[in-house]
């Protein structure tokens, strides 16, 4: 195995890392933003009133994208099994 492998690996995981919780993140970013806005302008500072919310569209997001999650993590894995079969690690 050499260090661009290695590198190959690597880099690969980060990325599946980031295409598998990024949607989750930008739904509680969007949702964040649209409750902070809300409180700005009515001035109702109430902690359940960005919690809630944003934990709902939070569990509606892992419904709507653990296929999504779970064909880039096949994908790593896959890849990562195909090299240890061929002695690569």
């Amino acid at each position: 195995m050499t260090e661009s492998d290695t590198y190959t690996i690597l880099s690969d995981a980060f990325l599946a890392v980031l295409y598998g919780s990024g949607p989750i993140m930008a739904i509680a970013l969007v949702v964040g933003l649209i409750i902070a806005f809300f409180q700005a302008l009515t001035q109702v500072q109430e902690m359940t009133l960005t919690f809630v919310p944003k934990i709902v569209a939070i569990f509606i997001g892992l419904l709507a994208f653990t296929p999504l999650m779970y064909t880039v993590v096949k994908r790593l894995s896959d890849r990562a099994f195909d090299l240890i079969v061929s002695g690569g690690l």
